[in-house]
């Protein structure tokens, strides 16, 4: 079957661009550019899923039978390489290892979600049959786990089997539009979309805002923006004085007319998906937006890339655990979010992905591995960036096909 049969078009464009082109297509640490997407195993559908049988809020923790006791296994389903690996066998993931030996549970860890959708597709049918998923724990961007929850598929988890996460789950992370009160989901990683620059292309000039992106003729033909409509929709709205969390359609159209006017005068290279940091690396683009986490890798390897959080805001977010509706193994799971809650832990796993940590402790345990990924702003927010992240916020069917639909013809997609 069609991947995005039932979607409405622009959405189904989208979500194609997505798996082709855009942060679902982006690597972890770069690794795997070029590798072929899974096949999807069920077609999506846009709106009136039914939910779970069980439960229209989804299964709290005396909902669903746990064997957890006695079957000690956990099967955790992640996005590849989003996790440390040993450094003599890349098979082996250092965090993950202790913990088995800590808790007794026994992992099967599978690294098997390439993109939202398509893995949406993977276990939708046996979600909307109550049926176990084969998957005990999932990693998925906010906005999907939101879906997931307001379905009715995701089990309540219990605070009680949480006190680590509970404790030192960062304030910020805590009010989540997707997941009020954190029932539900708790961050692996947060992620954030900002400006980034070549200064040797741009000759020492710095980029600190979508309106020098959009405007400054020094970098004319030189600049990129992403295929992603969030992410670059938001962060035009953000710079424009618009609130990318509660935005109307007249300021989303405003956005839409000031970049086309950009692309118009030829100011824009192209709209740009998992290549732009070749073209960044080189200096073929000066100036871009960017997904943070992989700025941090190119600076290891680039003293020119440089990054700016504008004043006006960025567009942040982030990549939640929880546990699927009917999975056989929430104590389970459970136990290994609070493990990844440890200070310590969560700092040796922030040194490999390099995304942002959401736990409140690891900092100073980076400093013990890394001092200079402890001062890195894109891994370790400091205030003055924490209250600048803005949501994109959560869009009806119809709006996600509207929206689409005008960003299609932006970008020429």
């Amino acid at each position: 079957m069609d991947l995005y049969e039932g979607l409405p078009e622009p959405v189904a464009k989208a979500w194609e661009r997505g798996l082709t082109s855009g942060r679902a297509a982006m690597t972890r640490r770069r690794l795997l550019r070029g590798a072929s997407l899974a096949a999807a195993g069920a077609a999506l559908a846009a709106c009136g899923i039914p939910p779970a049988a069980g439960s229209k809020s989804g299964d709290a923790p005396e909902d669903t039978p746990d064997h957890s006791k006695k079957e000690r296994v956990l099967n955790f389903a992640n996005w590849p390489l989003y996790i440390d690996v040993g450094k003599k066998n890349k098979k082996r993931h250092p965090t993950l290892d202790r913990f088995e030996r800590r808790s007794g549970i026994e992992v099967e860890y599978v690294e098997d979600i390439n993109d939202n959708n398509e893995f949406y597709g993977k276990i939708k049918p046996q979600l909307a049959a109550g049926q176990d998923t084969g998957r005990d724990l999932v990693c998925l961007s906010d906005w999907m786990a939101g879906r997931v929850i307001r379905q009715g598929w995701a089990q309540r988890l219990d605070p009680a089997n949480l006190t680590h996460a509970v404790t030192n789950l960062e304030d910020r992370f805590r009010a989540a539009a997707h997941d009020p009160g954190r029932q539900y989901s708790y961050p692996w990683a947060g992620t954030a979309c900002i400006v980034a620059y070549n200064k040797k292309a741009t000759r020492g000039k710095k980029v600190t805002s979508v309106t020098q992106l959009l405007e400054d003729e020094s970098l004319k033909g030189r600049i990129s923006m992403l295929t992603e409509m969030t992410d670059t929709i938001g962060l035009t709205m953000l710079d424009m004085g618009a609130d990318s969390e509660h935005f109307t359609d007249d300021e989303f159209d405003a956005a839409i007319a000031r970049i086309q006017k950009a692309v118009d005068r030829k100011q824009l290279r192209r709209f740009s998906g998992n290549d732009y940091l070749d073209e960044l690396n080189s200096g073929d683009i000066a100036a871009c937006l960017a997904w943070a986490g992989d700025i941090v890798q190119l600076r290891l390897d680039n003293e020119d890339i440089e990054f700016a959080v504008p004043d006006r805001g960025y567009l942040f977010g982030t990549d939640d655990l929880l546990v699927p509706a009917k999975a056989r193994h929430r104590a389970n799971a459970e136990a290994l979010i609070d493990y990844y809650y440890r200070p310590e832990v969560a700092a040796e796993l922030a040194a490999y992905v390099n995304y942002i940590c959401p736990v409140t402790g690891a900092k100073a345990e980076m400093e013990k591995i890394d001092k200079d990924l402890a001062a890195d702003l894109l891994v370790f927010p400091d205030a003055d960036m924490i209250a600048k992240g803005k949501n994109f916020r959560p869009m009806s069917a119809a709006e996600e096909a509207r929206y689409q639909e005008k960003f299609s013809a932006l970008i020429g997609a």
